[in-house]
């Protein structure tokens, strides 16, 4: 009861007032109804903001209550944007309207503007207290941010983030100092597997562990929200146990396990019980790292704000574990680090379709599907219409991956490459500033796809979209530079390292447009293919070296997963989750020892690579793994 007394007080500060103007939060409504919340752009665009992720079919308001200082008349300003607009497509697919106590206000929003903005909406008459709504008109990814009152008619809200950021926090009378969040041995930034093996390993070995997160999930790309299955052999010679803590996390494969699923399948409740099973560690939920305290060289702390309430807290650490796969930690403590800029690996959001003769209730968003989809459908007498969509990508007259060559294939089952992995977009993009438009790009792809059998090959009358990811899978972005920085070469020539402390297995795989699919889309691809062959295959295991997973110039810094010290090329062999998550056991043994000898992660390899190999024989596991 005082943990959710303490969270509505939180969420209550993002509507308290100033005199003549009121700054409402969206990710702080009370009722957030069918509305997703989305942090992912934060560095980006200032800020969480709630999108209407209906796959087309509009979402229930999202509502929340709000006391105004007077009544009278306020001038409403509403941050959105045109999602579309990048492309200059037409239609506005992103449309929603803002209710004052049951009553729209006259404009309609998300209709302008490729940027974030503040747009008009007009004049309203409120007492002293109102209900507000966000009303979803399509169902097709609305956005919105903010919503602010002002009693001064000529006052417009400031577009750049600095003066954003200062009218949000004074406004909401947030606290010009963070909380403080306590002091920890190992403090681990990114909740995917990696981070999430890290934070376990760590406190079995007697650390006390902060483990941060920004999801209300923990598993990354191998959660319910991204829906990738983790990769990667696990419990190999001459280490048997490195693994170990990983097949505790993540089932074996099975019969239903894949990419796309139901979301039962990627068991999110087995991993948060496993690190929430373990006293040494502190887990925060929906925190995002924004700052990093430095004294000589070293990090000090890290300030997380919270999604919904945007509380901030500073949490203390001696030693701290970058495990964000966008090196976000190591970026903002300046550690050296690397960004292949153009022919990176992209961003997937991948997306499954529905049987209306289902007798269970179809899905309509994230993680509320309860019904089996297993790729295989049944046709049925109930016709499920889907609208034209004039703004997404124009496959009418296009091949794109599960697409039938001829017409006669209508009645078949939809085709396994619809939603699949290779839809993945931005591999000529920033990897960190351009991810919204990565996952706009991603989403207009499919439902070009979906309008174009439904529309215009007139197939699958029955089905409808059921499930699609709004969070991306990210494969490539920083990466953060060690001792040694690992290159394919090493895989291909079996190059040998003293300190060889993981093991891979997954080949050199490395995805580019797929030259089949990308004539009419250059520049803005969105179907990809890898490389496989000669020259991407290698002896499996290659045990990757100790020096990889810390960084060489912060000097408490660790790293696992997808942002350890490699190149770009062998990138591809080492980013599958289960053998990320190896990575995360091997810092949480290292992190032991640091805390034991008080040193360095540098120091580990220098004088206690053979305490650290003694562990990695005995291994952090609870569960005898097998060797695969």
């Amino acid at each position: 009861m005082k943990t959710r007394l303490c969270f509505l007080l939180a969420v209550s500060l993002l509507t308290l007032v100033k005199a003549d103007q009121v700054f409402v939060e969206a990710e702080g409504f009370a009722d957030l109804g069918g509305w997703s919340l989305d942090q992912q752009f934060m560095d980006q665009m200032g800020s969480p903001f709630l999108l209407a992720h209906g796959l087309g079919e509009p979402v229930k308001d999202a509502v929340t209550r709000t006391r105004f200082p007077n009544p009278g008349q306020y001038r409403v300003w509403v941050r959105t944007r045109d999602w579309v607009a990048p492309w200059k497509a037409p239609g506005s697919p992103g449309r929603f309207q803002v209710l004052i106590n049951g009553e729209a206000l006259a404009a309609t929003f998300g209709i302008v503007g490729a940027d974030w903005h503040w747009q008009d909406g007009g004049f309203v008459e409120v007492a002293q207290e109102a209900t507000v709504a966000l009303h979803d008109l399509t169902g097709f990814d609305g956005r919105c941010d903010a919503i602010l009152f002002s009693s001064e008619v000529g006052f417009q809200p400031p577009n750049d983030l600095a003066g954003l950021s200062r009218l949000r926090r004074k406004l909401l009378k947030l606290p010009g100092k963070p909380d403080r969040g306590g002091s920890f041995d190992l403090v681990v930034v990114g909740g995917g597997i990696a981070g999430s093996a890290t934070a376990v390993t760590a406190a079995r070995l007697g650390l006390k562990v902060a483990l941060i997160q920004d999801r209300p999930v923990l598993g990354g790309n191998g959660s319910s929200e991204v829906r990738v299955w983790p990769e990667g052999k696990v419990n190999r010679e001459p280490y048997p146990r490195i693994g170990d803590v990983v097949s505790e996390m993540v089932a074996g494969r099975g019969p239903g396990s894949g990419n796309a699923k139901t979301s039962d399948v990627y068991e999110d409740d087995r991993k948060l019980n496993l690190v929430r099973a373990e006293p040494n560690v502190i887990l925060l939920l929906e925190h995002r790292v924004s700052e990093v305290s430095m004294r000589k060289g070293s990090i000090r702390a890290v300030v997380a704000q919270h999604t919904r309430s945007a509380r901030r807290v500073r949490i203390e650490g001696r030693w701290f574990a970058d495990c964000t796969g966008d090196g976000a930690v190591g970026f903002l403590a300046g550690a050296d680090h690397e960004v292949t800029e153009e022919g990176h690996m992209g961003a997937s959001n991948l997306f499954n379709f529905h049987d209306t003769g289902n007798a269970a209730p179809w899905p309509k968003c994230l993680c509320k599907d309860t019904n089996a989809i297993d790729m295989v459908f049944t046709e049925t007498s109930e016709p499920s219409s889907f609208p034209r969509c004039p703004w997404a990508v124009d496959l009418s007259d296009k091949p794109f991956p599960g697409r039938p060559a001829s017409k006669d294939a209508a009645g078949s089952a939809p085709h396994q490459d619809l939603g699949a992995w290779h839809w993945e977009s931005g591999f000529d993009r920033d990897p960190i500033n351009e991810v919204e438009w990565m996952r706009d790009l991603n989403l207009r792809a499919m439902f070009g796809a979906w309008d174009t059998l439904k529309n215009v090959d007139k197939l699958y009358p029955n089905h409808k979209l059921a499930w699609a990811a709004f969070i991306s899978g990210k494969r490539e972005s920083r990466r953060l530079l060690g001792d040694v920085i690992i290159q394919a070469d090493d895989f291909r020539t079996n190059r040998v390292y003293v300190d060889g402390a993981f093991p891979c297995s997954w080949h050199i795989d490395l995805h580019y447009p797929h030259p089949s699919y990308d004539k009419g889309h250059e520049g803005a691809e969105f179907i990809s293919t890898y490389t496989r062959g000669k020259g991407y295959t290698y002896k499996d295991p290659y045990w990757a070296p100790y020096r990889a997973l810390y960084s060489r110039n912060v000097d408490n810094l660790f790293m696992a997963g997808r942002d350890i010290s490699v190149t770009h090329e062998a990138l591809g062999a080492v980013r599958v989750m289960r053998t990320c998550g190896m990575m995360g056991e091997i810092v949480g043994m290292a992190a032991s020892l640091c805390n034991k000898y008080d040193c360095s992660p540098r120091a580990v390899y220098q004088s206690h690579l053979g305490e650290l190999q003694a562990l990695m024989q005995r291994g952090a596991g609870k569960n005898v793994g097998a060797v695969q």
